[in-house]
C-alpha cells in the first residue's frame, strides 16, 4: 500500500499540468500519461494495482522496459566501441604508414649524410695530401736553391782552383827560369 501512495501524488501533479496546460496536441508526457493510466486497468475497468497478478505483470513489464532499455544502451554504447575500435585502427594504420614513410626518408637521409662525409674526408684527405706535397714542393725547392749555391761555390771553387793551377804553373815557370 505504501508504493500506491507515490504512484497517486505523480498521477496527481501529472494531471494539475496537463489541465493547466493549453489544448494542444498531446505531448509525450501526454501520452505517456494515458499509456500508464491504460496499463494500470484491465479490461473491465478495475484496477490492476489491486489484483494480486495485475501487479506483478505490471512488475514484469517494467522490468521488460528496463531491459529494453539496457539493450539499448548497449548496443549504443558497442557501436560506439565498435567505431572507436574502428577509428583507433584506421589513424593506427595512418601512423604506421606515417611511420614507415618516417624510416625510409630517415634511411635516405642517413646515405645522403654518408656521402657527404665520405666526400668530406676525401676532400680533407687531398687537402692534407695537397698540403703534404706543398711542404714536400717546398722542401725540394728549399734543395734545389741549396744545390744551386753548391753549384755556384762548386763552379767558384773551381775557377778559384783553375787560376790558382795556371799561377802555380806560370811561378813554376818562373822559378824555372830563374834557376837556370
Amino acid at each position: 500500500m505504501s508504493s500506491y501512495y507515490p504512484r497517486t501524488k505523480d498521477l496527481t501533479r501529472t494531471r494539475k499540468s496537463v489541465t493547466e496546460s493549453p489544448p494542444s496536441s498531446p505531448s509525450a508526457t501526454d501520452k505517456n500519461y494515458r499509456h500508464e493510466r491504460l496499463s494500470r486497468y484491465d479490461s473491465s475497468g478495475e484496477s490492476v494495482t489491486d489484483k494480486p497478478l495485475g501487479r506483478t505483470s505490471s512488475y514484469t513489464r517494467r522490468e521488460t522496459r528496463l531491459a529494453a532499455l539496457n539493450r539499448q544502451e548497449q548496443d549504443s554504447s558497442t557501436k560506439d566501441y565498435k567505431k572507436m575500435y574502428a577509428d583507433a585502427l584506421h589513424e593506427n594504420d595512418k601512423l604506421k604508414s606515417r611511420l614507415q614513410d618516417s624510416k625510409q626518408e630517415l634511411v635516405k637521409i642517413r646515405s645522403q649524410l654518408e656521402k657527404v662525409t665520405q666526400r668530406q674526408d676525401r676532400i680533407s684527405e687531398r687537402s692534407t695530401a695537397v698540403e703534404s706535397e706543398k711542404r714536400e714542393k717546398q722542401a725540394l725547392e728549399k734543395k734545389v736553391s741549396n744545390m744551386e749555391d753548391e753549384i755556384k761555390m762548386l763552379t767558384e771553387l773551381k775557377s778559384d782552383n783553375q787560376r790558382l793551377k795556371d799561377e802555380n804553373g806560370a811561378l813554376i815557370r818562373v822559378i824555372s827560369k830563374l834557376s837556370k
